[in-house]
């Protein structure tokens, strides 16, 4: 072969890797903005016209759970997913003077929302994403165009016996009760969250509750102790959400793991009492439904919001 056809095979072979290497409107991007002294870690994909779905993790997690439903929702929607304070890659700034409470968590989902020109946004909620979530759509229910709530409670009901260490804490924070709630930040302790009421644990990837473990010790535990201190005022605000549930009837679809040992049920079907169209469906899983039937939340999440959004 002549060296002039080693330079067109090269050249040919170039824009071949060029071209398979472009973007496509699933390629998931990973980025950060800085809002309120706190540096959010955010994960977006889609096209930038779409409807845009707001994924809210939880406790125990980060953004990383949300790894492989984004890109399915992203051949349709512009899908954004942050890290919340305290979680994942964001940060706080040492001279922020951060207190770790679901206000400020909220407060800074919503000056990040503002700060990515979020004028109207579904929303999917998660565990400690849904309280956060629940205080956007009360402060601008005009924002919110639907809801995905997985396992992410909203009901006295959907409480079970799990929480009563913490309902102990909040009647009473005493140093003694919040030191009592530092068990639930261990290693073992985080991996049973995810295998409890999993019938098949081999599906649940080690690396999900090893990095959830690898953040608290990262950022540390006590913002995690002031959380778990603080989520009673979750249960104190349901009223002003159910309200908002009455008076704007959001399409919403509850998607259950029903084996979940903190978010039972009957906190699912709480939401149809105050919202009569939302939709309740249950998958045989435990809390992080998602690592388990991922591809069952992922269709379920395209059908309601096809319906209802219309991309």
């Amino acid at each position: 072969m002549t060296t002039q056809h080693l330079l067109l095979a090269a050249a040919t072979l170039a824009v071949s890797v060029t071209a398979t290497a472009a973007p496509t409107p699933t390629q998931v991007r990973y980025q950060n903005l800085e809002v309120q002294g706190v540096t959010v870690f955010y994960r977006e994909a889609g096209p930038a016209q779409a409807p845009t779905v707001l994924l809210l993790h939880g406790f125990g997690a980060s953004s990383y759970m949300f790894r492989d439903l984004m890109p399915k929702l992203a051949e349709k929607y512009h899908v954004i997913a942050p890290d919340l304070p305290g979680f994942g890659q964001t940060t706080v700034s040492p001279t922020a003077k951060f207190s770790y409470n679901f206000d400020n968590l909220a407060a800074v989902m919503d000056a990040f929302t503002e700060a990515k020109g979020l004028q109207r946004y579904a929303l999917y909620v998660f565990d400690y994403g849904a309280p956060v979530g629940w205080r956007l759509a009360v402060k601008h229910p005009d924002k919110i165009t639907a809801i995905v709530s997985q396992n992410g409670n909203a009901y006295e009901e959907g409480l079970s016996a799990g929480w009563a260490d913490m309902r102990k804490a909040w009647a009473n924070p005493t140093a003694e009760n919040r030191e009592a709630l530092r068990k639930f930040n261990t290693a073992q302790m985080l991996k049973w969250q995810y295998t409890q009421g999993v019938e098949d644990q081999s599906v649940i990837a080690p690396e999900t509750y090893q990095l959830a473990y690898a953040a608290i010790e990262r950022h540390g535990v006590e913002p995690q102790l002031d959380l778990l201190m603080d989520y009673g005022s979750n249960v104190k605000q349901y009223s002003q959400l159910h309200q908002y549930f009455r008076s704007r009837q959001p399409p919403l679809l509850a998607i259950w793991g029903n084996q979940d040992p903190f978010f039972l049920p009957a906190g699912a079907l709480a939401f149809q009492r105050d919202n009569p169209k939302a939709e309740v469906q249950f998958v045989n899983s435990g809390h992080f439904a998602i690592e388990t039937h991922g591809h069952d939340l992922a269709a379920a999440m395209l059908e309601f919001l096809d319906y209802n959004l219309k991309p």
